[in-house]
């Protein structure tokens, strides 16, 4: 059962807390910090046909064609920045163009708002973010809310405010596929994704070793990515790192307590756990906004595919522990570096750089996949059972 729609007066109060947009996040260089989304496309010499990994395959290789729940009840907040008018008329032809349920906001499905009380301006490298966002969320977890919060620009000040936003409309799993350079103040906004029963996850970047906020956040569920093989009919084969995938020792935030296990450096180590993200294992986005050449049908990966589809898996949980009278999860990562990571797919082969260790995909827990991969028919039953 869906959501009742987001009244204006509700908006309207939102905005009013807000902090001033004056009081920009800054670097340390005294720059305004901003963000990127991690998306990466593969080029392919048509825009009128769709490729890639489909969801069929996708929801087959992880397991999660295996679980009757769809996430019923539950709202994923998807955070990005400026705005796409189209947005939901592209998950309109996507949803059509792969037999999936209709997500609209007529039947509750969907849901636009604007952070800061305003339309953002247009940006057509966003409005591809947000169109894979919004249409694999929904391949993940079909029942479920999506509800795209819209920054009023790629500042942290802006896109934080917006990440606060999606938590006071009711969103249970926050996705947030962008990320910067780290930057010595950062941990005064973990508090931003210290919230009770909500999880925050984000993409841990495309540029390979390396790390960027708020995955660094110790609060946050950091999403590394994977080169996905599988059979053609989805059954999954095997996944290394991807070169891309984004990850290493944060220079800012206190190794936390659930990291203790599986490294020592003090440090928080990103990320937590990972998915497919390679562009040539990618999947098909419909975007009508032209990037850089690139119109309608696009292949696209990066670990912004990755961060929403696990974010998907949060809500799917959280919809079966609602129907339990269970709170919904927070900090998921502490359960699965405890107890869980036997469910999901090791990866120990690849690399993201030259390092001579972080680099490289190991057995267990390394700096490029974290703990891994989703199976998603074992994953989930056991983040239900959860206390």
């Amino acid at each position: 059962m869906f959501k009742s729609p987001i009244t204006a007066a509700a908006t309207a109060l939102i905005v009013a807390m807000l902090p001033a947009s004056a009081q920009q996040i800054r670097n340390d260089d005294g720059s305004v910090a901003t963000a990127e989304p991690p998306i990466h496309i593969r080029a392919q010499p048509r825009s009128d046909t769709p490729s890639g990994v489909f969801p069929a395959q996708m929801r087959k290789a992880y397991g999660i064609d295996q679980l009757a729940n769809q996430g019923a009840g539950q709202i994923i907040g998807i955070v990005d920045a400026f705005d796409d008018p189209n947005i939901e008329a592209d998950l309109g032809v996507f949803t059509t163009q792969f037999g999936l349920a209709p997500c609209t906001t007529a039947n509750g499905c969907f849901q636009k708002v604007y952070a800061s009380g305003s339309q953002p301006a247009t940006n057509p490298g966003w409005t591809l973010e947000m169109s894979l966002d919004v249409e694999w969320a929904h391949v993940i977890a079909p029942q479920a809310t999506i509800l795209l919060v819209e920054a009023a620009s790629a500042n942290f000040t802006d896109l934080f405010a917006a990440v606060d936003v999606a938590v006071q409309h009711g969103a249970s799993v926050v996705s947030m596929s962008f990320g910067g350079r780290e930057f010595s103040s950062e941990t005064a906004n973990d508090s931003h994704f210290s919230v009770p029963n909500v999880t925050f996850v984000a993409s841990s970047g495309d540029s390979g070793h390396g790390v960027e906020y708020p995955a660094a956040s110790p609060f946050v569920l950091g999403v590394g990515g994977t080169t996905l093989t599988i059979q053609p009919d989805g059954t999954y084969v095997s996944e290394t790192a991807w070169s891309g995938s984004g990850g290493g020792v944060s220079r800012f935030e206190v190794e936390p307590a659930y990291q203790n296990t599986v490294q020592q450096t003090g440090a928080r180590t990103v990320p937590d756990i990972a998915m497919d993200a390679d562009p040539n294992t990618g999947v098909p986005v419909f975007d009508s906004i032209n990037f850089q050449g690139h119109v309608n049908w696009t292949q696209v990966g990066g670990t912004s595919l990755a961060a929403p589809m696990w974010s998907a898996l949060i809500a799917i949980a959280n919809s079966s522990r609602a129907a339990l009278s269970k709170a919904p999860l927070t900090a998921v990562q502490t359960p699965i570096y405890s107890t869980l990571f036997t469910d999901l797919n090791d990866i120990a082969g690849g690399s993201n750089g030259r390092c001579p260790l972080a680099c490289k995909a190991v057995p267990g827990y390394d700096q490029i996949t974290g703990l891994g991969s989703p199976m998603a028919n074992a994953l989930i039953p056991a983040l239900v059972a959860l206390p």
